[in-house]
């Protein structure tokens, strides 16, 4: 009897477990919030819709549920003329929290200045945000924040490859964009798309996706430190554009001879790129057979540029890793390395030597602050209650590149096609993942027949990937997108034309 009885202990205690992990996924769903903010001494009432709406297969069945938040100013009667923005972040396996709650949404999280992390953490108002000026909605992809894909009724759940590459990605996000817009009544406003890192690969294929397959014309694109999206920049080019990346890193931590780091770095970064571009790149290009006194010449300038050595720079035959200068930069100041997304932050390795850092510095920092301030942020601000784990980084692996990645190219087709569809690029000069310069560079390929040039803009910031953590960045770049949505939506009244 004592055997059975535990026997039924057993069972029961499993029965439990198994039901606890049973989390739900909620499929279709919202719960609305109102609330009052001050942007630019105005004061702003909107509503937040914490929502899920599903992905459907071709039978209309859900397969994927994606969690969203969507801002909207609650005064405005008639919304046939305000911009909706639609915001994405990258990895690609990144949630949509990095911009959500620090830049350009009504609450952001609690950080110094310089955008390090105090405690206790939290949330606070931002007097920055675009609310005043555009709707804002934050989308989370597969299987980020509380997206996840939702098994059939075989309890077996889709394939990965539905969602996870780079045009599934693309198709099955430009189709929830075009419910979304359905379903809010929202198809006669204004509509731009946001993406960064990863997320700018993603927002330039939806240009050409919602434009060709939905009929949706975008009034704008903005681009926040974008990847390559497509454009091939490998060999001598990649290498030279890493030089102007390492100058403004080596003159935040004073780490450039005298004359220059008296400078402004914007006095700096103009001749650093002249010289990369006209000096640096054909030495590399010509490689071990470069003249013995020229490739002195140019070993000496970029150690005058960079902060290195000359033994490094020569030792590396002038193409040093970005990994390594993040490592070497300060190895003989102080044994600190710098971070890769941000080359403000500093990190400390159990060992000086060494050829890359231990860990990304800067993520750590980042970290420690998003993940307390979204969940409480969601829980006790949005109503949102769940056991859902809110994935800061989900997984989404293995990525499909092998249909290849043309997004650039879409981007720019999407331009040539809509005269009213500009682009901005926004970049820190600090991020050594994807540097102001490549994102230079992007913005060349993009205006490849030199036509674009007036619906084309670059700005730069003095921080790192996320140049919105920093205040006075956080301030300019929402004056930025500002700017931006008045000067591309200044002609629409008089049509679509060249």
């Amino acid at each position: 009897m004592k055997k059975i009885f535990s026997l039924l202990i057993l069972v029961f205690a499993s029965m439990l477990s198994t039901k606890a992990q049973n989390v739900r996924v909620p499929i279709d769903t919202t719960i609305v919030t109102n609330h009052t903010t001050t942007i630019k001494q105005q004061t702003i009432p909107y509503k937040a819709t914490t929502g899920f709406q599903p992905v459907w297969d071709e039978s209309g069945t859900p397969i994927a549920s994606l969690s969203y938040t969507y801002y909207k100013r609650s005064d405005i009667k008639n919304d046939e003329k305000r911009p909706l923005v639609i915001s994405f972040n990258g990895g690609p396996g990144s949630a949509s929290v990095w911009m959500h709650i620090a830049y350009t949404g009504p609450r952001i999280l609690k950080i110094d200045e310089e955008g390090f992390p105090v405690q206790p953490y939290g949330i606070k108002a931002n007097p920055n945000s675009i609310l005043d000026v555009a709707d804002i909605v934050f989308v989370n992809p597969v299987n980020t924040g509380y997206s996840r894909m939702i098994p059939g009724s075989d309890g077996k759940m889709p394939e990965k490859e539905l969602f996870f590459g780079v045009q599934a990605d693309v198709k099955y996000l430009a189709g929830w964009i075009n419910t979304f817009i359905s379903r809010n009544n929202r198809w006669r406003s204004p509509k731009y798309l946001i993406g960064e890192s990863y997320g700018t690969t993603r927002v330039s294929g939806l240009a050409l996706e919602l434009q060709n397959q939905h009929w949706m014309y975008l009034n704008g694109v903005i681009l926040v430190s974008p990847t390559e999206i497509g454009f091939k920049f490998a060999g001598p080019v990649e290498v030279a554009n890493r030089l102007p990346y390492f100058t403004a890193a080596a003159w935040y931590h004073k780490m450039l001879p005298p004359e220059l780091q008296n400078k402004d770095l914007s006095e700096i970064l103009p001749e650093v790129e002249n010289y990369t571009i006209n000096e640096l790149l054909p030495a590399i290009v010509k490689s071990g057979y470069l003249e013995k006194d020229k490739k002195e010449n140019v070993i000496t300038k970029m150690a005058y540029y960079s902060g290195l050595s000359k033994k490094t720079i020569r030792q590396h035959n002038l193409e040093v890793p970005k990994a390594y200068f993040w490592k070497d930069l300060l190895r003989d100041k102080n044994g600190y390395t710098i971070g890769r997304l941000d080359s403000r932050y500093k990190g400390m390795d159990i060992k000086e030597a060494g050829e890359a850092p231990d860990y990304n510095s800067e993520l750590t920092s980042w970290l420690h602050s998003f993940t307390p301030a979204i969940n409480y942020y969601y829980s006790q601000e949005l109503n949102f209650k769940t056991d859902l784990k809110y994935n800061m980084f989900g997984s989404v692996r293995p990525w499909d590149r092998t249909k290849g990645n043309q997004t650039g190219e879409n981007l720019r087709k999407a331009m040539a096609m809509n005269a009213n569809l500009h682009t901005m690029i926004q970049s820190g000069y600090y991020d050594g993942a994807t540097t102001y310069f490549n994102a230079k560079y992007v913005m060349w390929q993009l205006n490849a027949n030199g036509k674009l040039t007036d619906r084309l803009s670059f700005k730069g910031y003095r921080s790192g990937h996320m140049m919105y953590l920093r205040n006075e960045d956080l301030i300019q770049a929402n004056d930025d997108i500002r700017a931006f949505i008045t000067k591309s939506s200044a002609n629409i009244s008089k049509g679509s034309k060249y």
